[in-house]
């Protein structure tokens, strides 16, 4: 399952989480993830202090367990999705029995 990863730094942390996350190597960063999560890609507003990420993983725990390991500097928002070929197919399958 994939996920959307939507985050806000609260107000004032910008710097703290930045510097945090600047510190991390690419390892430190596998591991505050967990083993049983995927990272699709990341992408950083830094102007506004928000950003969104796509994972893949079978367990929406370790996910939202990544998501609270951050708590202190941001809000996150979790949520399933699908990519294109999901949709597609999802949409077929509806279209047949409408």
């Amino acid at each position: 399952m994939k996920f959307m990863i939507t985050w806000q730094f609260h107000p004032g942390k910008l710097s703290d989480g930045l510097a945090h996350f600047a510190q991390m190597t690419p390892e430190q960063d596998q591991a505050d993830r967990g083993s049983s999560i995927k990272l699709i890609g990341r992408w950083h507003d830094l102007a506004r202090g928000r950003g969104v990420a796509i994972c893949e993983s079978y367990s929406a725990e370790a996910v939202a367990s990544w998501a609270l390991n951050w708590n202190s500097l941001l809000d996150a928002d979790v949520v399933p999705v699908l990519d294109d070929n999901e949709t597609r197919a999802l949409g077929k399958k509806r279209a047949k029995g409408a």
